[in-house]
């Protein structure tokens, strides 16, 4: 592993509309209107340990590198170091829809120099879909800061047949299980966001999981599978340069870094509204001190304007969240995607 010391930072991008200006304001307003939230962990952990970090602090990825969690994870690293002048390690550790990774965590030391950034794939989905799963978030990790959320979105090639959801709901018609679309990996929410769109539009199309975003993304661009549904961080740049079309997404709102793309439900399928979010965890057990200084520098962090926007330039959006306020959001989602997942009839061996 190399260690990971923060770049130089950039300043943020001109939004180039009116429609992604208005975006990015009102996504640093709410981001903005968290930062008491984020000035308060900051002032809170009066016996905070002061002499952490004595090292470098490990973060383990679980996905490859150049998919949605990758990129938002060295974002935060990144900012976060050049901050406080921390050390971090990111430590790429894919496998099983992300499970794996998030298993090692489980499994590290509780010091606070062993992280993870977790999403709702690997810690509320995979638990109901994988058998050898038997973590459960709220008994063995500690939420410590929500980083951002992001629809998923349905993209083809440039070059695909494909131009409108509809095109590939009556191909699906008329071709059962002709269609391929790549995804991440069994087991994510990206998975179930795919499922949960062919129940709707009453279609089968055939499944083809990758191990990341990356090389789905490849074969979608070469036309080897019909569709990829991705989290929009992963998908935005090769949307953005031409090479993929996106055709909709599964959140209940659009995308503020794709608002030209429908929703699924503007296209016609009200029930599918599927989006997912990601955060930092640390092993139960870790001193609630360290805990507390470790949030409050993440959440400091993400408060600033050029936080909020880099966040958004990545395709995702900044939303502060005090630790209670995540641990209840992990904890209802985990509770809530039992049900959805025996709905969708989707299961891992």
């Amino acid at each position: 592993m190399s260690q990971f010391r923060a770049a130089a930072s950039r300043p943020p991008m001109r939004s180039r509309t009116l429609t992604r200006r208005e975006a990015g304001r009102t996504l640093l307003n709410a981001a903005l209107a968290g930062a008491a939230m984020a000035a308060g962990l900051s002032a809170a952990p009066a016996l905070a340990d002061t002499t952490f970090p004595a090292k470098p602090i490990r973060l383990v990825i679980p996905f490859p590198p150049g998919g949605g969690t990758d990129i938002l994870a060295r974002l935060v690293a990144n900012q976060v170091a050049q901050s406080t002048k921390w050390t971090f390690v990111p430590d790429n550790k894919p496998g099983a829809g992300g499970t794996l990774g998030i298993a090692e965590a489980v499994r590290a030391a509780p010091t606070g120099y062993e992280l993870v950034m977790g999403q709702k794939d690997n810690l509320v989905v995979a638990p109901w879909l994988y058998k050898s799963v038997s973590y459960v978030p709220s008994r063995d990790l500690i939420a410590i800061s929500h980083v951002a959320f992001t629809p998923i979105v349905i993209v083809t090639s440039a070059s695909s047949k494909y131009k409108t959801l509809a095109d590939v709901v009556a191909a699906a018609k008329t071709h059962p299980e002709s269609i391929k679309y790549g995804s991440p990996g069994n087991g994510t929410t990206i998975h179930l966001a795919a499922e949960i769109f062919s129940q709707a539009a009453g279609i089968k199309l055939l499944h083809v999981p990758y191990k990341g975003s990356n090389a789905a993304m490849m074969d979608a661009m070469a036309g080897n599978v019909d569709l990829m549904v991705a989290s929009v961080p992963s998908a935005l740049a090769q949307v953005k340069a031409g090479k993929l079309r996106a055709l909709a997404v599964t959140s209940a709102t659009r995308s503020t870094s794709l608002p030209s793309v429908p929703t699924v439900a503007e296209s016609g399928y009200k029930d599918v509204d599927v989006s997912t979010w990601y955060g930092i965890f640390a092993p139960a057990k870790t001193p609630a001190s360290v805990v507390e200084r470790i949030g409050a520098e993440v959440n400091k962090v993400l408060a600033t304007p050029e936080m909020v926007q880099a966040i958004h330039e990545q395709g995702a959006e900044a939303r502060l969240l005090s630790p209670k306020q995540f641990a209840d959001l992990v904890d209802s989602d985990y509770r809530k995607w039992k049900s959805i997942v025996e709905r969708s009839g989707a299961k891992v061996e």
